[in-house]
This record gives structure tokens, sequence and C-alpha cells, in this order.
């Protein structure tokens, strides 16, 4: 447990799949770089952000280091993550990386649930992560990625800077969305396997 400087609890979970997630992604060729399907990454987003009617969404990969948002909604339409706090860190795009301390989705992959923040303020070892105060999240909805091999690759997720009533339908969407999604991966991974 840390405390950080305003002495609000952060808890950043503990990955125990981190070494296995990696090497999935590195085969997936996902979490590392931008490539043609990155641009269908960020469609996905746009995609959630439209169905959850939030500013914010993210198609986050998770590996052993960091958070690679490899599709990535923001208010502006700009697909940059400097509206994150992310950097661009061994990226062709500007801002697509976060540190794993930095918002919800490493607590989905670590618990391989979803996760549901109606108001992040009101659950003390949410309110502490540094988004609530320099971004202004208020509210989070994510579920994790889960492929056909059992791996949580990251999580897909929809986030607003005020409180939300999501609701057992919010939480129906954002399940069906991350099946969707990981269909999608499993389809690419059958085509570049020749299958």
């Amino acid at each position: 447990m840390t405390r950080i400087a305003t002495g609000r609890m952060l808890l950043t979970p503990v990955d125990r799949d981190a070494v296995v997630r990696t090497q999935r992604l590195r085969t997936l060729g996902l979490g590392e770089r931008a490539d043609a399907s990155f641009d269908n990454f960020d469609a996905f987003a746009d995609r959630v952000a439209e169905v959850t009617e939030v500013p914010f969404s993210m198609v986050n990969f998770i590996d052993g280091n960091r958070q690679f948002f490899a599709g990535l909604h923001t208010p502006a339409g700009t697909h940059k993550g400097s509206d994150l706090g992310a950097t661009a860190a061994g990226s062709s795009r500007s801002g697509r990386y976060v540190a794993l301390d930095r918002g919800y989705c490493p607590h989905v992959v670590v618990r391989r649930k979803a996760l549901v923040l109606e108001d992040v303020c009101d659950y003390p070892r949410f309110a502490g992560n540094p988004v609530v105060d320099e971004i202004g999240i208020r509210s989070y909805l994510g579920a994790p990625l889960i492929d056909r091999t059992g791996v949580a690759l990251g999580a897909v997720c929809a986030v607003d800077t005020v409180p939300r009533p999501w609701g057992r339908a919010g939480l129906d969407t954002i399940k069906s969305l991350a099946r969707e999604l990981v269909g999608h991966i499993d389809q690419r991974e059958g085509n570049s396997n020749g299958i």
C-alpha cells in the first residue's frame, strides 16, 4: 500500500500473470507498436464512447511495465493520449503509454472481472488515483479482454468526468463489447496463422 502526497490511499494491484501476458501480447503483436490494426482499435474505442456516451474510452493492453492505449477515444476526437497523461515512449503515435498506477484497467486485468465505479470518489482504494485530480476522472466502467488461451490481455473501458449510474445495463454493455473485441483479436490471430 502506498500513500500519495494528499494522504489518500493508492493501491496498485500485484500482477502475478504479467510475464505470461507480456509473452502473449508479443505473440499477438499487440501492446508494443502501432500497426495497421491500430486504426481499428481507435475505431472500436470510438464505438465504445458512442455506445456508453462518455468523453473517454480505451482499448488498453497491459504488460508487466506499462499500459498501452491501442485504441483511444478522446473528447476532441484526436486520439491523443496526452489528454490522459500518456507519453510517446516507443510509439510512432503520441501519448499511448501510461504507468501501471494510472487509472483502473490494471485492476480489471488482475481481477479478471469487470469493474464498475459509478463515482470513484466513493471508493478510498480508487479515489487516490492520479487520474482523479489530474484529469478529473469521476466514473469508470471496464471489462477484461480474456483471449481464447485464457490470458487477460488488457481491458476495454469507458470513462467519464462526472459520476455515472452505470447499473446492470452498463455492466452488460461493457462485457459484451469486451467479448466482441476478443472475438476480433482471436480472428486476427487465426488470419495471421493462415487459419
